[in-house]
């Protein structure tokens, strides 16, 4: 089991400077602090800075004002104590499935035997095994994301960031996924952060919700999503706290309509 982490982010604003005009504010005072062992999604429209600020997280980006604390320890760089998993699952295609995973363990302080077992045992975590010498092109899209969280987590962060990981799947294997990540989440005790467009999604995975709205991207709202599991998408109560979310992204009048 992984040592969780608790994050800190203090009064974070990053710019981008644009060739040709003024310079871009992504992020505005973000402020946020995410307990150890927490699930926490992050939603919000198209340009609001939700994967600038996982990329700050990470450590991909220094340049910003403000504080990310770890442990109170300020991120600098990247770290085997944060791990990220994108919507592309980015495994390597000359590389067999065990081979990738292996990718997050070669740097770390264990020895070959217990890289080998850390690799046996996150491929058998996300339901991947017999598929071991299988190559990505030989995985189904769900499967390759399995195996990418796998490779997230076989370093034992103390985060794991999420970057829109289901995004890209269809609705079934998407459904299907999000319980494996509520499952891997119980085992491996790690603080997750996960960015996402799906609201249902950030209400079904979450113990909070994190709303921001763009120009510049700034965290309005956050949501504690106290639903006993397993969590009713069509309950009351579930979508109370998606009408509740909508309207702090100003999408309300377009449930509404739909609902209509």
């Amino acid at each position: 089991m992984s040592q969780s982490g608790r994050l800190e982010i203090r009064n974070v604003s990053k710019k981008y400077e644009v060739e040709g005009r003024a310079s871009v504010q992504v992020l505005d005072r973000a402020s946020l602090t995410v307990e150890a062992g927490e699930f926490v999604s992050i939603v919000g429209p198209s340009g609001c800075g939700k994967s600038t600020l996982l990329r700050l997280i990470v450590g991909l980006d220094d340049e910003y004002e403000g504080d990310i604390l770890l442990h109170g320890d300020r991120i600098a760089g990247t770290s085997l104590a944060r791990g990220i998993v994108f919507q592309d699952h980015r495994l390597l295609p000359w590389l067999t499935l065990e081979r990738n995973v292996a990718l997050s363990v070669q740097n770390s302080t264990l020895n070959p035997a217990q890289q080998a077992q850390t690799v046996h045992d996150h491929i058998s975590l996300v339901g991947l095994g017999g598929f071991e010498q299988a190559y990505p092109h030989q995985l189904s899209g769900g499967m390759a994301q399995r195996a990418a969280i796998a490779r997230g987590l076989a370093s034992r962060p103390e985060i794991l960031l999420l970057d829109e990981p289901l995004g890209a799947l269809d609705a079934l294997t998407r459904i299907r996924l999000q319980q494996e990540l509520l499952r891997i989440w119980r085992v491996e005790g790690v603080t997750m952060i996960l960015v996402t467009h799906d609201v249902d999604e950030a209400i079904y995975l979450s113990n909070r919700v994190v709303v921001m709205n763009a120009n510049p991207g700034r965290i309005v709202r956050q949501i504690e999503i106290d639903l006993p599991a397993p969590r009713d998408r069509a309950s009351h109560a579930f979508v109370s706290i998606k009408r509740d979310i909508l309207a702090a992204m100003g999408e309300y009048a377009g449930l509404e309509q739909e609902a209509a």
